[in-house]
């Protein structure tokens, strides 16, 4: 069934086949719609096999949706062989599966720390492998989503800001080895955005504290439908940097500076914060629906199969 708030397919991305990972809910549902408002078919792939059923059906498009952990390779591999084989082509691939975690270092659950880094940059470079061939055929475009944690460190956040730091840098790099075939590499980055991730990550009072304590307009959360419209305009021009929020463009100037004011006013938190958190033990787990989603599809999920 068609979502008519997205309006008529406008035409700027006929034809063109588009990946999405992540793509039962949250920014990777709605940017499979916006783009399929604007004429691409869709690629959906994801953990949650009846939510990626549900989006399809939402669609204005042909689309095909798999079921796949993005951090395996020969899963991965399979979805692109079929998407391929399904729709001839592949021009455009959005890498947006990502979780989180939080916490302190030392507080944190050791493998959900590691899944982080797992999904948000291993992963990444998985389905950039998997799909580069097909990107190099038609001379597409790859859009890594990162983050404001990419550029901002903070205390409390250590395995998501090192997987979307490394997601960036692992996309400039990309960029650099891809550019004399043809295949245009972009990085998004948005800040905090009404999502499963955002809500389940202030379901803990320190974290939603911190984040609130943020100076404006980093301390804000932002309505997910123009950041993905920010998105889809990006996709269309094949930018090499793309910024849901107007504001994150001038990060990029002072984030030389970012860390060490980080640092001095995180320590404060941090000495404020101590007796709340002290004793707590392991505890912080993957946040949100999609965190549990991901946490439910290890349990012993089969991976690399359609489902239409």
């Amino acid at each position: 069934m068609r979502d008519d708030r997205d309006g008529p397919p406008a035409g700027r991305l006929d034809g063109r086949v588009a990946v999405v990972t992540g793509a039962a809910r949250g920014v990777g549902e709605l940017l499979a719609r916006k783009l399929s408002a604007r004429g691409a078919k869709l690629v959906l792939v994801g953990l949650e096999a009846d939510g990626l059923k549900a989006v399809a059906g939402r669609l204005h498009t042909e689309c095909g949706h798999w079921y796949a952990d993005v951090t395996d390779e020969a899963a991965m591999a399979r979805v692109a062989a079929a998407a391929v084989e399904r729709f001839g082509r592949v021009d455009i691939v959005v890498a947006n599966a990502g979780v989180a975690t939080g916490g302190p270092v030392d507080g944190s659950d050791p493998a959900a720390w590691r899944r982080v880094i797992e999904v948000n940059l291993i992963g990444s470079a998985v389905t950039a492998r998997a799909f580069l061939p097909a990107l190099g055929r038609s001379r597409g475009y790859f859009l890594q989503i990162a983050s404001l944690a990419a550029i901002t460190p903070a205390p409390m956040m250590s395995a998501y800001c090192a997987s979307k730091s490394g997601a960036e840098a692992f996309a400039h790099c990309l960029r650099a080895e891809v550019a004399h075939r043809g295949v245009g590499v972009g990085v998004g980055y948005l800040s905090w955005t009404d999502t499963d991730m955002v809500r389940g990550a202030d379901r803990d009072g320190v974290l939603r504290e911190l984040r609130q304590r943020l100076p404006w307009p980093a301390n804000r959360t932002y309505p997910p439908g123009p950041a993905v419209d920010r998105l889809v305009a990006g996709i269309e021009r094949r930018s090499p940097h793309v910024y849901a929020q107007w504001w994150l463009r001038g990060t990029q100037a002072v984030r030389g500076w970012i860390p060490g004011v980080i640092a001095t006013a995180g320590a404060r938190e941090m000495r404020r914060l101590a007796p709340r958190l002290a004793g707590a033990g392991v505890g912080y787990g993957l946040v949100g629906a999609g965190g549990a989603a991901d946490e439910a599809a290890r349990g012993g999920a089969r991976t690399g199969t359609e489902r239409n």
